[in-house]
């Protein structure tokens, strides 16, 4: 392999998943990142050339790639999720998609000044909106649960649908007109959905049973997935041209629907491959544009952009909308919320190559124009709807909330004072007694066992951001930390220490678990005995005169400092690992165990 080869290759990689971290840290769409390191590294300066490094293989690399991402995609669309916004996601995907293909190509024609064929097609391309993009904007945002499992939904299956509309689009141009392609154009519809439906069910049957049958070992059980989302794929292709997508998403939603095997292994893996896959093809995609400010910034393609932003998208919402349950603040956000992705790249890229060869004028301009929509609708929905999302109430960026397992006495008094403060509180207990007498006490309370699968469906976790396992079974605490990994990311989860911990004699693992809380050696019986002795739970609003270090000299060294509520209101919880420990400072309220004071 050449040096030059090689060193493109790596720089790929390294530069995109340095672009993904760039972005974390800056609280940024991750993908305008992606597209200037990509556009710099290319077009700028030469470092990256993908037509070079890849030859005939990049659209096949670009495909496959696809191909992973929406499986994985379709792996969040769970069925049960349809009983709510099933009907406005009907109507988006449906009447949504029709009058954005029909307003946007109407808008390429006049201020693109594209022939017709090619507006209908550029308008058949932007239908998409994509995971790509709107997860990671979901997770920054987290709106409630409703309106995001709507806007996931559309982004996910939107994706099928418009490839496979560009794709009937693009058999009519190349036929020569509506006329001579609405026959080819109909048995594409038909095959796509047949093929693509058959298929998809046909893979995810064989998985289930692979993994119920124990017919695969742990070790294989991914690769076998991987492999079977790639066979399905490239046999759908092969039958009907872009099938592949329908196929790959119909795959990983009956995957996640069905309730016969486990496949939390299988959605792991996918999300941390579709992170890498991400990053690799924005930055390969993006080194491919052309770098003539005029492919960019004419007043007709800003026009075109601004008409997509403010007049399709909301006329889209607006028709898909009527009659439904959504109010006006949640119609607002849904129409705040289409950013393009990667298939509108790959396919926008695909079909330009092919008309440029067939002597298509001005197909060249597709691609530009495509990424200039990707740019401009993610920076514009990315900085501006995590702000229209809080000031409508939709979402809480930072929720403070917390999900208490286990509802014993002491449980209680933590909640008890925690809402005092306007803190967020839910408890969960499988005890009947617990429950019971945390409703008495005034606090939200739930009878259900947090292991059970439904639990995560019907719970509402809107301002919740954190789960505390505080049960005196250390193998449910752990378990249950496990579980809402997922739900709270791994910083997001904590429970008692085992019982056991300080010595090694713990009978659960302490690397599967949360984060540990409070202090070392507070477990649940230690928490209990102390209180039965005449520990109490106390809230203490620290002063300049009455700070911290006057506080631990009155409750010295057997107080247990437990959570700090800072005047912004963020929520501190202390814990027992390593790394620096919160200073409290005047002005802030100290939620401890203390022994009392004559």
């Amino acid at each position: 392999m050449l040096p030059e080869t090689l060193a493109g290759l790596a720089g790929i990689v390294v530069l995109g998943v340095a672009a993904q971290w760039l972005a974390w840290r800056l609280k940024l769409p991750s993908i305008l990142f992606l597209l200037i390191v990509g556009f710099v590294a290319g077009p700028v300066v030469g470092f990256v050339n993908p037509d070079q490094l890849l030859g005939d293989l990049l659209f096949p690399i670009v495909s496959l790639s696809v191909a992973i991402i929406l499986f994985e995609g379709g792996l969040s669309l769970d069925v049960a999720e349809l009983r709510i916004v099933g009907k406005v996601v009907r109507n988006l995907v449906s009447i949504g998609a029709l009058v954005t293909w029909i307003l946007a190509g109407v808008l390429a024609y006049t201020a693109l000044g594209l022939s017709l064929p090619l507006a209908a097609l550029l308008g058949a391309i932007l239908v998409v909106t994509g995971p790509t993009v709107i997860g990671p904007l979901l997770r920054h945002i987290q709106p409630q649960a409703k309106i995001g499992s709507a806007v996931k939904w559309e982004g996910i299956v939107n994706d099928p649908i418009g490839a496979i509309l560009a794709v009937l689009v693009f058999e009519v141009v190349l036929a020569g007109g509506f006329e001579a392609g609405a026959t080819v154009a109909a048995v594409v519809i038909v095959k796509a959905v047949t093929i693509g439906g058959a298929l998809g069910l046909a893979g995810a049957g064989i998985i289930v049973l692979l993994l119920s049958k124990h017919w695969v070992p742990d070790y294989l059980q991914n690769p076998v997935a991987l492999a079977f989302v790639l066979m399905v794929f490239t046999a759908s292709n092969l039958l009907q041209a872009e099938s592949g997508l329908l196929t790959v998403t119909v795959m990983g939603s009956a995957l996640a629907s069905q309730k016969i095997v486990a496949v939390r292994h299988i959605v792991e893996f996918k999300e941390n491959l579709r992170v890498l896959l991400l990053s690799i093809l924005f930055i390969v995609l993006a080194a491919r544009l052309p770098t003539e400010a005029s492919a960019y910034t004419d007043a007709g393609s800003f026009l075109f952009l601004g008409g997509l932003i403010l007049l399709v998208r909301p006329a889209a919402v607006a028709l898909s909308t009527l009659g439904s349950k959504f109010n006006w603040r949640e119609r607002v956000f849904l129409g705040m919320m289409a950013p393009r992705g990667i298939v509108a790249a790959a396919v926008s890229s695909l079909f330009a190559l092919e008309l440029v060869e067939h002597g298509y004028p001005n197909a060249e301009r597709l691609v530009p124009v495509t990424f200039l929509v990707i740019v401009g609708t993610v920076a514009v929905y990315g900085l501006s709807a995590p702000t229209i999302a809080r000031v409508m109430g939709l979402a809480t960026p930072n929720p403070q909330g917390m999900l208490f397992v286990g509802a014993a006495p002491w449980v209680r008094e933590v909640a008890r004072l925690l809402v005092k403060e306007n803190v967020l509180v839910i408890l969960v207990d499988s005890n009947w007694v617990n429950v019971t007498a945390s409703r008495r006490a005034g606090l939200a309370s739930h009878h259900v066992n947090i292991l059970s699968d439904q639990t995560i469906e019907d719970l509402d976790l809107n301002g919740v951001g954190r789960l505390l396992a505080l049960t005196p079974n250390d193998e449910v605490n752990t378990l249950a930390a496990l579980r809402f990994q997922d739900v709270f990311g791994r910083s997001g989860v904590f429970q008692l220490p085992p019982t056991g911990a300080n010595t090694g004699d713990s009978r659960v693992s302490l690397e599967l678990g949360g984060r540990t809380l409070f202090a070392k050696g507070a477990t649940h019986a230690e928490l209990s005995a102390r209180l039965s002795k005449g520990a109490v739970i106390e809230k203490h609003r620290l002063t300049e005169e009455f700070g911290f270090e006057a506080y631990q000299a009155r409750y010295g060294e057997t107080a247990i400092p437990m959570f700090l509520l800072r005047e912004s209101g963020e929520v501190v919880i202390f814990t027992s690992e390593g790394g620096p420990t919160p200073t409290p400072k005047a002005g802030q309220t100290l939620i401890s165990l203390v022994d009392p004071v004559a």
